[in-house]
């Protein structure tokens, strides 16, 4: 069983707005993070929350669990995968890891870390654009204690960067794994680039 994390408890300062609540064509940036996961079939979507708690839980409704993430003020986003991660169901094997503020990443993306898993039983599978690893990108439950006990200043780039040899990289043509949105400009741009 494949999980998938969703990371949405930042405090958007560098966007003025909790961005997660932005809209998005017909939706929300957040309800368009979570339609594509959905639509890669994956069953079990759960939602790591901290700022704007109330209103992303609320986006979140009817399609995802959610968490608070209490240390999202200060943890950074280790913090938040490692909160993800401790209420994976019991059966989970796989998790996704995915950031909330990435609505252009393909369903087919998605897929295709996926099928990477299900056919070569590696324990990390990255997505690639042009050489660069984007997100969501899935490690199994082998590797979860280690990332759990992982503390700050250590971040999730040094664990995939400590496991380099272990990467299954999947080559994706979706500029998407690598965009976020960080600032009105950020937006601008993007949601320009969707429609």
């Amino acid at each position: 069983m494949i999980s998938v994390v969703i990371l949405a408890a930042g405090e958007s300062r560098r966007m003025g707005k909790p961005k997660m609540l932005l809209p998005w064509g017909q939706t929300s940036v957040l309800r368009k993070v979570l339609s594509t996961f959905r639509c890669a079939g994956v069953e079990d979507l759960l939602v790591v929350t901290g700022g704007a708690r109330t209103q992303v839980e609320a986006l979140a409704e009817g399609i995802a669990r959610t968490v608070f993430n209490p240390n999202y003020a200060r943890g950074e986003m280790l913090s938040s995968v490692q909160c993800g991660l401790r209420n994976l169901l019991p059966d989970c094997q796989a998790s996704l890891i995915a950031l909330g503020d990435q609505p252009l990443v393909k369903t087919s993306s998605v897929k295709e870390v996926i099928k990477a898993y299900a056919h070569n039983h590696t324990s990390l599978v990255t997505p690639s654009y042009q050489r660069k690893r984007g997100h969501p990108w899935l490690v199994t439950a082998r590797h979860w204690p280690e990332i759990m006990e992982m503390r700050a200043p250590l971040t999730l780039r040094d664990f995939l960067t400590n496991h380099q040899d272990e990467i299954f990289y999947v080559n994706v043509e979706d500029p998407g794994i690598l965009l976020d949105l960080d600032t009105p400009g950020d937006y601008a741009k993007y949601i320009k680039a969707s429609g």
